[in-house]
């Protein structure tokens, strides 16, 4: 994703996945706090549904909206931890296996040196 996107602008904003179906809404988004950039969005599936966390990357933020390149099934599949709280590292790497991605971007810590559960906005 896009590293100069204001993380805070992807909140209330629709997101899509990879075939361009409507998934819901970006209801928060989590920061590394080691590094400050977006790692995941909690999306809202529906009026009375949990919010599911997507990767913001390989994701795409284009034309105001959030397009995920994963199918609304597994998407909708995704580990529930909640959303308003930190996410764990061992919970970041369940999220990393359920999507199918290798690990954590090589540029970043090792995954016991991550937190991903600075909310955009929220202070230090």
């Amino acid at each position: 994703m896009q590293t100069d996107i204001d993380p805070r602008r992807l909140i209330g904003r629709k997101a899509f996945d990879r075939k361009g179906t409507k998934i819901g809404t970006v209801d928060e988004v989590y920061l590394d706090d080691a590094t400050g950039v977006p790692e995941w969005a909690a999306v809202r599936t529906g009026l009375f549904s949990r919010d599911a966390f997507v990767p913001l990357e390989p994701s795409e933020f284009v034309e105001d909206a959030l397009h995920v390149p994963f199918d609304r099934t597994l998407i909708k599949g995704a580990p529930d931890f909640g959303v308003g709280r930190h996410l764990s590292p061992e919970q970041e790497l369940q999220l990393y296996r359920h999507y199918g991605l290798d690990s954590p971007p090589s540029e970043a810590p090792a995954p016991d040196d991550r937190d991903f559960g600075r909310l955009a906005g929220q202070e230090e």
